[in-house]
């Protein structure tokens, strides 16, 4: 549940805070920025940081279990043991999807009623922008099943939630210290840029060599569908 409050003022603060930041500094901006603001990307800007929140809800979900060792009693109970992880990723991914959506379109609504004159603001009949909208919940719910996974594998809460951090926020800043040539290839593939496009309803030039909106998406599903076959694996092969 603290997990949850914390997303959930992570996704709502930073949509208030950067509104309306925007709507007292609008007359300021220089005329470059004004033109190239994205009112839908702006409100979601705190999905990209939510990740990092459900990542470790993610990571509870199994890991708490190894630590108290009460997966021994669930593996007797249910000896079958891709089924139980199969039942966990699909009330989690529910529970995840759920939660993702309400404060997606929460974060977006807020947004967009904080963003007053002369600054610009988007509807939901606008193109691209319930894409966008959608899409924040829809990279909720795929990084929290990889964080699942990765629980599953290393069984140990520090150890996920380190390595799933290290995946989502510090890759990024490492190969950003990559020249260019070698650094924008890699950078596109990493699921913080993904989530970026993702909610974005207009590509910005950091942005040019990313894929589009639904291919970065497929990718962050590959990611967390092989998380999950290794993860299984792995669980069927070593001890509770």
């Amino acid at each position: 549940m603290w997990t949850l409050v914390a997303m959930t003022i992570v996704v709502i603060g930073i949509a208030v805070i950067g509104c309306l930041a925007i709507t007292n500094s609008w007359k300021t901006m220089s005329l470059a920025n004004q033109l190239s603001f994205d009112p839908t990307g702006f409100a979601l800007k705190g999905i990209v940081f939510s990740q990092l929140v459900i990542g470790v809800l993610g990571v509870l979900i199994m890991s708490a279990e190894y630590g108290t060792g009460t997966i021994r009693a669930t593996l007797t109970a249910i000896p079958n043991r891709p089924r139980v992880l199969a039942m966990k990723a699909v009330v989690f991914a529910a529970v995840a999807l759920v939660v993702g959506e309400v404060l997606s379109f929460s974060a977006f609504f807020v947004g967009q009623a904080l963003l007053s004159s002369p600054a610009p603001h988007a509807t939901l009949s606008q193109p691209e922008v319930l894409r966008a909208v959608v899409g924040g919940g829809l990279v909720i719910m795929v990084l929290g099943l990889f964080a699942l996974a990765l629980a599953t594998i290393i069984r140990h809460s520090a150890g996920a939630i380190t390595s799933y951090v290290g995946t989502i926020l510090v890759a990024p800043i490492i190969i950003s210290a990559l020249p260019s040539s070698i650094g924008h290839p890699i950078m596109k593939f990493l699921p913080f840029q993904i989530t970026n496009v993702m909610t974005m309803t207009t590509p910005t030039n950091d942005l040019g060599s990313s894929f589009s909106p639904w291919v970065g998406f497929a990718v962050l599903c590959l990611y967390a569908a092989i998380a999950l076959v290794i993860a299984g694996v792995m669980m069927v092969r070593r001890d509770a």
